[in-house]
């Protein structure tokens, strides 16, 4: 099952990747900085370390396939008290996608998750009280098959040795499930499991993201492809007249074929991406699927964020802490058992003892390490929130200013005070200042969906 469930992680971590990739080359911005990794204090002895956090390590077990209780139903009132109604899950259109509903939709379709949700379900509905019980009445069988083969003077043959290697295999598995290191390897499991089905996720959110971003930079490519064909026709008209040269209405001409083809590549790359997001929440891959506006972060979301709480529950969540923490455990464990720091002078100058009590150190740098990148990881999350709230703020500033001068423009167009193309070049403007706060409005949502990952998962890519 090990070997399995590693051969399924294992091949999971190439589309994960290439997800990722995907997602940035498309200019989202969605992952914190790789930090360096910070000194630790030197000379410092595994028994006074900073004891490893014992929050929430384990994944609950799954009762036995026994008769189960009603689930009740969500939507009823308790103790005929009123509640609130759950709202309606409605599915999105055909050829459509909301990021809403993202996240249901990636965990429904995606196959790589369901392949995962399976082996996860493998491991959940373990009856471990039965699989005990067929192991003991293995243990007694083997034994009385090696008490026959002694009456008959086989105790020394092969076929008795071999005998003998079964039933300490099968003993070692009736000890792991008595001493619960069974059940607590596959929560282990579980929790990893669960993990790469929600990187998948967040891959799959920032992907939209960034499909997002590059559709408001179509929308202003053709604003300005727009612009550029009314300075066009300007520049024909001066050089019929001879005002230019041809010199300078081909450079214009060429600068417009360049904008028209940088415009074609991004289309060709929206209908790449989009056919990987569609793969992602399992529909029919055509590179067309419409999408919804980015949700708009709330001024209570923002001001709910607290540093300082929010990365004791990340800590909590992160399953590479999980991971270093569990691993200086074990090595602390080896160097206790060979006599830790109150071991004898002899035992101290052994290569094994030397040996254990090297490792148990890299451990425990090793997750000092890991805890200090995962703070400053975080702690640049919060922080990258913070200046998009603040470049969002002076982008609809700017908008503001934007519109009281296209409103402006248009009293001195109807004044005949300017000229068409004038009032033009105002709209224009007043469009690309929406632009920039949409994107700026894009740009606060990632970082912020990014933060709120790190936190609920302790995912920090």
């Amino acid at each position: 099952m090990k070997q399995r469930i590693l051969a399924l992680l294992l091949a999971a971590a190439l589309p994960l990747s290439l997800l990722s990739s995907a997602a940035l080359a498309a200019g989202g911005d969605v992952s914190a900085p790789d930090s360096s990794a910070g000194q630790t204090e030197e000379n410092q002895s595994p028994e006074t370390g900073d004891a490893a956090p014992e929050g929430d390590t384990a994944v609950p077990e799954r009762e036995s396939d026994e008769t189960e209780a009603p689930v009740p139903d969500e939507d009823a009132p308790e103790n005929g008290e009123d509640e609130s109604p759950v709202e309606e899950y409605i599915p999105d259109p055909a050829g459509a996608v909301t990021f809403q509903h993202l996240d249901r939709r990636i965990r429904e379709g995606n196959l790589q998750i369901r392949s995962i949700q399976e082996n996860v379900d493998i491991l959940e509905e373990i009856d471990y009280d039965k699989l005990k019980e067929d192991l003991r009445l293995q243990l007694n069988q083997l034994a009385q098959a090696q008490w026959m083969m002694v009456q008959f003077g086989q105790s020394g043959t092969l076929a008795y040795e071999r005998m003998d290697q079964a039933y300490d295999a099968v003993r070692e598995q009736f000890d792991a499930i008595k001493d619960g290191d069974m059940q607590a390897d596959n929560a282990e499991t579980i929790r990893q499991l669960q993990n790469l089905q929600n990187q998948i996720v967040m891959a799959g959110e920032a992907t939209y993201i960034a499909l997002a971003a590059m559709e408001n930079q179509e929308t202003g490519l053709e604003r300005q492809l727009a612009a550029l064909d009314r300075a066009l026709e300007e520049l024909q008209l001066r050089y019929k007249l001879g005002h230019i040269s041809s010199l300078t209405l081909h450079e214009a001409q060429a600068g417009r074929a360049a904008l028209n083809s940088g415009l074609s590549t991004l289309r060709m790359n929206l209908n790449t991406y989009k056919g990987q997001l569609e793969l992602l929440i399992g529909a029919e891959i055509t590179g067309e699927i419409s999408m919804s506006p980015l949700p708009t972060v709330t001024q209570e979301e923002l001001d709910s964020m607290n540093l300082e709480q929010d990365l004791e529950t990340a800590k909590e969540n992160s399953w590479d802490l999980y991971q270093a923490t569990e691993t200086m455990k074990e090595e602390r464990k080896k160097y206790y058992n060979v006599g830790g720091d109150a071991a004898s002078d002899f035992q101290k100058k052994t290569e094994n003892y030397k040996r254990v009590k090297h490792t148990c150190m890299a451990a425990k740098y090793t997750y000092d390490n890991t805890v200090r990148n995962f703070e400053l990881g975080l702690r640049n999350l919060y922080l990258k929130v913070r200046d998009y709230q603040q470049v969002l703020a002076a982008a609809r500033t700017t908008l503001a200013v934007k519109r009281d001068s296209y409103a402006a423009a248009q009293l001195k167009y109807q004044q005949g005070a300017i000229s068409a193309n004038a009032l033009l070049e105002a709209e224009d403007d007043l469009k690309e200042a929406r632009e920039t706060v949409a994107g700026a409005e894009n740009d606060l949502f990632s970082s912020y969906n990014t933060y709120r990952w790190a936190v609920d998962y302790g995912i920090i890519n």
